[in-house]
């Protein structure tokens, strides 16, 4: 019995690691451009659709404002911007007004899937209020069209929390780097709420997913400068995950790109996954949501920490200050014979849900010659 306990579990854990390869292995970059579009959706908080009513609008947008507004504005996003990914980083739905987390789920992501766009998503702190456990959320995702979420890494089945995976983006098809990952993106569960008494508020990035992400940046590393076409420096990251870390409240507005309109609700312990992102070296910039009325982006330490601000109408805002989304757009270098290299640089900005989709605070999180300083456009 104990042997063939062992047989299921090497099956298993093959079969899991076969499931991630092949959803890792299908981004890259554009062909025509050499861009890598991504849209960050930050708390949709959806509900039941229609019947669910809006947040913090104006007075007379009220009577028509309900979930299916969070449904039009990521239909414009996708319209206006073209994504080549999607990133859902957690509150994907309220949990306390989701009568049935599965059906709001499949209606928060339709859009994303009814366009066909890749897709991954990261849990929040409301998202297992429903009718699911954070396991049961998390696996329904990782079941879902287009997707390319996972729910761990198959070869540390002790890791805390549900989600925490990685995402290769490789070159451009036909370049030398097309078998090689020239960005990567990595996906964490920063929890929901602490389950130690003594520690009040919300939860954290816990050491095995920092040591899962230690070995992943490292393999990555390995792979990136030292096989074939080797590079000398690592390919870039990007990390998304919900709760902002305590490091987030160093910035003030002499510091940093956006608005910062409450305070930050990050954990009220400091585990160190900044600290473990600045020994990594290849992070460039960090994206979270959980705060929806900041959405600023500052660099510490050569790490951009960016908020999203809020995107879904049934979360709280700001009446009078529009919902929003991030872009991001990694674009490649040009090579001496009109081929493409690696990334050259990493911008963003953000889109408001307004009349125009107007676009605001474009700003270059990081190049060959990185300076962090908004792009006057």
């Amino acid at each position: 019995m104990e042997n063939s306990n062992i047989k299921l579990f090497v099956i298993l854990v093959f079969l899991s690691s076969l499931l991630q390869l092949c959803k890792a292995s299908k981004l890259r970059f554009d062909g025509k451009n050499g861009e890598f579009r991504i849209l960050q959706v930050a708390d949709m908080h959806y509900g039941d659709g229609k019947t669910t009513p809006c947040e913090d609008v104006l007075p007379e947008q009220m009577h028509s404002c309900s979930d299916l507004n969070t449904t039009a504005f990521i239909l414009r996003m996708i319209h206006a911007e073209k994504p080549h990914l999607i990133v859902f980083t957690g509150d994907n739905i309220f949990g306390f007004d989701a009568k049935d987390a599965v059906k709001s789920m499949n209606a928060a992501f339709a859009p994303a899937i009814s366009s066909n766009i890749p897709w991954a998503a990261i849990l929040g702190n409301h998202d297992q209020q429903s009718t699911l456990s954070r396991e049961g959320v998390m696996k329904h995702i990782v079941g879902m069209k287009n997707t390319l979420s996972l729910l761990n890494p198959p070869d540390i089945p002790d890791i805390d929390g549900f989600g925490n995976y990685n995402l290769e983006v490789q070159g451009i098809e036909g370049s030398k780097l097309a078998n090689k990952s020239v960005l990567n993106l990595y996906f964490l569960d920063s929890g929901d709420y602490s389950t130690v008494p003594s520690i009040p508020g919300y939860g954290w990035i816990k050491p095995s997913q920092q040591f899962w992400f230690q070995r992943t940046s490292t393999k990555l590393k390995k792979t990136y400068m030292h096989n074939s076409n080797a590079k000398k420096a690592p390919a870039p990251g990007l990390a998304y995950f919900h709760i902002p870390l305590p490091e987030y409240s160093r910035f003030d507005s002499s510091n940093f790109t956006g608005v910062r309109q409450e305070g930050i609700s990050s954990a009220s312990i400091n585990s160190g996954f900044f600290t473990t992102m600045v020994e990594a070296g290849d992070v460039k910039a960090v994206f979270a949501g959980h705060d929806h009325i900041n959405d600023f982006c500052g660099k510490l330490m050569d790490i951009n920490l960016c908020y999203a601000g809020g995107f879904g109408y049934h979360a709280y805002g700001k009446a009078g200050w529009s919902r929003r989304a991030r872009m991001v757009v990694a674009s490649l270098e040009k090579t001496g014979k009109g081929g493409w290299g690696a990334v050259k640089s990493i911008k963003t900005w953000k889109r408001l849900d307004d009349e125009h989709l107007t676009t605001i605070d474009t700003q270059m999180l990081w190049s060959k010659s990185s300076t962090g300083k908004v792009l006057r456009v």
